[in-house]
């Protein structure tokens, strides 16, 4: 019942009724690593897309993730489970960042983005934990930017850890996103001003940063025409 009133809810936030869902299988035809190495493995009893950082990238907040190949999309709902674990030569500020990137244009250049930093979900420091979602703009809004100019607008916490699947969905609609986790009916993080806009158009991607091992499976992409 719970499930049914929260698909009602996305239905009527949109001002048009016609939405088409679309279930994505992780093939190589369909996937572009950038900057990323990818690999396809089972975990937990599910099928996912393994993702890792290039180390070559020195940068944070960084178009670092694999892209959907012909998934062109500007409003509508991103769902897909996520789990990340530290790499062994993780560096000390790693949190286990991984997320989704979205309206990426064709050249990487531009994109919005919402991540998670399971580490934080359940660390002694209330600050951290206050810092567990994180929304980013790229390239001119990037997360210390934000947290600089606007702080605690565009970070939330929710409770979460490394190595358990996490469920994110995204629900954006012309300037505004919001980000539910693990089914709840509240969202964990609203973002009523997305910077580049309302009519943005492109792809999805699966968004790691530095020193995480990340995990994506069962990705649903369901786009308002």
């Amino acid at each position: 019942m719970k499930r049914f009133i929260f698909i009602l809810f996305i239905y009527l936030s949109f001002s048009s009724t016609q939405l088409y869902s679309q279930n994505i299988k992780f093939e190589n035809t369909k996937l572009e690593p950038v900057q990323v190495s990818m690999s396809r493995e089972k975990l937990m009893g599910k099928q996912a897309l393994k993702v890792i950082k290039d180390t070559a990238v020195k940068e944070v907040d960084e178009p670092t993730f694999v892209k959907i190949k012909g998934v062109d999309f500007t409003n509508g709902i991103i769902e897909v489970k996520v789990l990340s674990r530290l790499l062994k030569d993780a560096p000390e500020f790693a949190r286990g960042f991984i997320g989704i990137a979205f309206r990426i244009n064709e050249n990487n250049s531009r994109y919005e983005s919402i991540y998670i930093r399971p580490t934080n979900g359940r660390a002694e420091d209330q600050v951290r934990r206050n810092h567990s979602i994180q929304y980013y703009s790229y390239p001119d809004y990037k997360f210390d930017r934000l947290r600089k100019e606007a702080p605690e607008k565009y970070e939330s916490y929710a409770d979460m850890s490394l190595n358990e699947w996490i469920t994110m969905r995204i629900v954006v609609n012309g300037e505004k996103a919001k980000l539910y986790l693990n089914n709840n009916k509240q969202p964990s993080l609203v973002v009523n001003d997305l910077k580049m806009g309302t009519d943005a158009l492109g792809a999805i991607g699966l968004w790691v940063e530095v020193g995480t091992e990340g995990y994506f499976s069962d990705l649903k992409i369901t786009k308002q025409n």
